[in-house]
C-alpha cells in the first residue's frame, strides 16, 4: 500500500513538473515580450529602465495607425459577411438534405484543413488571373487591395463560423421549430423568433473567432494585399525583416491584448451557449 502511494505521489509530482514546464515553454516568451515592451533601451532584449515611450510611439506612428485602420476595416467586413454566409451554410447543412450535401459539407471544411501557404497561393492565383481577365474585358485598372484582402479573409472565416453555429444547431431541439410552424408561424417567423435566439451565442462566438483570425492573419494577407492594404500583422512582419525595433514589442503586446480579449469574449459566448442549451 505504501509503495503504491509512493508511486502515485511520484507520478503526480512528475505530471505537475511536466505541466509547469509546458506552461513555462508557452508563456515565458509572452512574458518577456510584455516585460521588454516597457524598456527604455533602444535595443530589443536589454532592460534600460521603465518607459511608456514605445506605446506613445505606437499611438503617434502614422504607418502603424494606417496599418491598424486597414486591419480593423478588413476584420469588420470579413466578420460581418462570414457570419451571415457561415450561418446560412450551417442551417442548410444541418436542417436540409439536398443533392451534393456531403460534397458541400466536405468542401466547407477545406479552409480549416488546407495549410495557410497553400491557400495563400490559391488566392494569389485566383485574384491575379481574375483581375487580369476583368481588366481585359471591361478595360478597367483594378488591382489587389482592400477588397482582395477582405474576400480572402471571408473565404477562410466562413468555415470557422459554420462549425461553431452547426455545433449549436446540433444541440438544438428541432421540435421547437415544428411547434412554431404548427402555431401558424411562417419559416421566416420561426427562424427569427425561435431558431435565431437559440443559436445567437453560437453566431456571436463564431463571429468573434472570425474577427480574431482576421486580425491575426499574416500569410494569406501578405500574398493578396496590395498598395495601401497593409494590415498590422503584415506591417509587424515587415519590421522584423527590416530590423527589429523596440516598437515591435509594443505593437505585438497591443495585438496580443486584442486577441486575448476576443478569445475571452468568444469563450463567454460559448459558455452562454452551453448554459442556454442546458
Amino acid at each position: 500500500m505504501s509503495t503504491t502511494r509512493q508511486l502515485r505521489g511520484g507520478t503526480r509530482w512528475a505530471l505537475s513538473l511536466n505541466a509547469f514546464l509546458v506552461y513555462l515553454f508557452f508563456y515565458a516568451p509572452i512574458a518577456l515580450l510584455v516585460f521588454y515592451s516597457f524598456s527604455d533601451d533602444p535595443l530589443v532584449g536589454r532592460w534600460g529602465g521603465f518607459t511608456l515611450g514605445w506605446y506613445r510611439d505606437f499611438g503617434e506612428n502614422q504607418e502603424v495607425q494606417n496599418a491598424l485602420s486597414v486591419s480593423v476595416k478588413v476584420a469588420i467586413i470579413s466578420t460581418l459577411v462570414s457570419v451571415v454566409l457561415g450561418t446560412m451554410a450551417a442551417l442548410a447543412l444541418e436542417r436540409y438534405r439536398f443533392r451534393g450535401n456531403r460534397f458541400f459539407d466536405a468542401l466547407l471544411y477545406l479552409p480549416v484543413i488546407v495549410p495557410d501557404v497553400t491557400m495563400a497561393v490559391m488566392m494569389l492565383l485566383f485574384f491575379t488571373e481574375g483581375l487580369s481577365l476583368v481588366n481585359t474585358v471591361f478595360g478597367t485598372n483594378l488591382a489587389k487591395g482592400l477588397a482582395t484582402v477582405s474576400l480572402s479573409h471571408i473565404a477562410f472565416s466562413i468555415s470557422f463560423v459554420s462549425i461553431v453555429v452547426r455545433a449549436r444547431l446540433n444541440g438544438m431541439n428541432e421540435k421547437l421549430e415544428e411547434a412554431a410552424q404548427d402555431l401558424y408561424a411562417s419559416r421566416w417567423q420561426a427562424f427569427r423568433h425561435v431558431t435565431l435566439p437559440q443559436i445567437m451565442p453560437g453566431v456571436v462566438g463564431g463571429g468573434l473567432l472570425a474577427l480574431t483570425l482576421s486580425l491575426d492573419d499574416v500569410v494569406i494577407t501578405q500574398f493578396v494585399s496590395g498598395p495601401g492594404a497593409t494590415t498590422l500583422p503584415v506591417y509587424v512582419f515587415g519590421l522584423i525583416r527590416r530590423g527589429v525595433s523596440p516598437l515591435i514589442n509594443a505593437v505585438s503586446v497591443v495585438m496580443l491584448a486584442a486577441s486575448i480579449l476576443l478569445v475571452v469574449l468568444s469563450l463567454v459566448a460559448q459558455r452562454a451557449r452551453g448554459e442556454s442549451a442546458a
